[in-house]
């Protein structure tokens, strides 16, 4: 069966383009021009990815991905956000209200194409995922280490998930981008850098002995404890 997509934006032209984009790669569309108008239809029928505009009147995109997060049937759908904002703080905090992606625009629909097909494949993924002492559980977003659990964000898991499933092995910034951000544009920037620092606490308050090496100007080596 095609997966459904809802594609909002209150530009009625772009989401005609963006329509027969998707459509034409066999992708199930729904649109909606304003945020109520997402939620309604969203809630109705959950899609299987949305699109989201940020700027938008009445409801901005960060409101409307407020709401999806607060909605249980809602808040695991895959959230890719279009925005003008480039500054890092802004897109820290558009990741940390839940949304999965970002793209700055104006931007190239075979992009988003590329974005919205590694968010579907990552929402197909398995839902946990171990090494050693440390467990990820996908459904509650928890970090669980001997007996101790920790809330994660979803980027906070996406990159932890990527850094368990290559231990010892240096994962350049470029390829850390990809898997979690679905890109590599912002392999400089210092986002990556933020999520990393917030990981490293929260290994360290659930008294995990194992880190989170920086390898300056390449990437990062997740190495756990030695065995004794």
């Amino acid at each position: 069966m095609a997966e459904t997509l809802l594609l909002v934006d209150d530009e009625p032209e772009l989401l005609a383009v963006l329509r027969r984009g998707f459509e034409q790669h066999e992708y199930r569309v729904q649109t909606a021009g304003g945020g109520p108008e997402a939620l309604a239809k969203a809630s109705a029928q959950p899609p299987d990815l949305i699109v989201l505009d940020l700027m938008m009147p009445d409801m901005s995109g960060l409101e409307v991905c407020r709401a999806l997060r607060a909605d249980e049937r809602l808040r695991s759908v895959p959230l890719i956000l279009l925005t003008a904002r480039h500054e890092t703080p802004f897109k820290v905090l558009a990741l940390d209200l839940g949304a999965d992606d970002y793209l700055t625009k104006p931007f190239d629909f075979d992009e988003l194409l590329a974005r919205v097909r590694a968010r579907l494949r990552r929402a197909h993924s398995r839902n946990r995922v171990e090494l050693g002492e440390l467990r990820l559980e996908r459904a509650r977003h928890e970090l669980v280490c001997r007996g101790r659990a920790a809330i994660l964000t979803r980027r906070e898991f996406e990159l932890l998930e990527v850094l368990l499933q290559h231990p010892k092995q240096l994962l350049l910034r470029r390829f850390l981008t990809n898997q979690v951000w679905g890109h590599s544009s912002d392999a400089e920037s210092n986002v990556l850098d933020v999520y990393i620092l917030r990981l490293r606490r929260k290994l360290e308050e659930l008294g995990y002995t194992g880190h989170i090496r920086t390898m300056r100007g390449d990437g990062y080596i997740f190495e756990p404890p030695e065995a004794p």
